[in-house]
């Protein structure tokens, strides 16, 4: 039990520091909760212009949830060789909810953080690198064929749990099932727009500015 608490705790605080938000101040571009969405993700920062901050969030959003989980694996657990001692598997998909929440959810932004899919991506790769890497060509497929951040995301975090059953194991897919529910209600406003039909492409604010 003290594992498991350890173990929330660290990857909350982890996955809950706000890169975005850092970089783009540190860079004075001011708060990147005042630009586009307000969120602190990757794909807020873009808005910016600055590319290079953008993947920098990117980068650093998924190695903090990678981080939560192997910081799990290598620290807490006695036999860090093996996920598949008792309790082992467990207590990895416990750091990585925990790191998706505190991205999410971060209490010091008023609960109000980031969407999760770069951290999404990140535990993944951790958890099972086959369905991280399988996430990420989703993703991208769809991104080039529907020009569409958030349609893309959304896809490969609903394919995510058949993959993860089919490649590692029903756990995996449970747990991703349960971010992949997260990660939908992140974007349920992206989803009243994919609906309407009035969601923006990729680039289409840079053309139309």
């Amino acid at each position: 039990m003290t594992g498991y608490i350890a173990t929330v705790l660290l990857s909350y605080l982890l996955g809950s520091i706000p890169f975005g938000l850092i970089l783009t101040r540190a860079a004075g571009l001011g708060d990147i909760r005042a630009i586009g969405s307000g969120n602190i993700g990757a794909t807020n920062v873009l808005r910016t212009g600055n590319r290079g901050l953008a993947a920098a969030t990117l980068l650093l959003d998924a190695g903090k949830g990678a981080a939560a989980v192997l910081l799990t694996r290598f620290v807490l657990l006695a036999d860090p060789s093996s996920v598949a001692a008792p309790g082992s598997a467990q207590v990895l998909y416990v750091a990585a909810l925990a790191a998706f929440l505190g991205h999410c959810f971060p209490a010091w932004l008023n609960f109000k953080g980031g969407k999760g899919v770069a951290v999404f991506i990140g535990v993944l790769l951790a958890l099972s690198w086959p369905v991280g890497l399988i996430f990420c060509a989703v993703w991208l497929f769809i991104a080039f064929a529907q020009r569409m951040s958030s349609l893309a995301a959304l896809t490969a975090a609903a394919t995510a749990p058949l993959f993860a059953y089919v490649v590692d194991s029903v756990n995996l897919a449970g747990t991703t099932a349960v971010l992949a529910l997260l990660l939908f209600f992140q974007h349920r406003a992206n989803l009243g727009r994919l609906l309407k039909g009035t969601e923006p492409r990729i680039g289409s604010e840079k053309q139309a500015k």
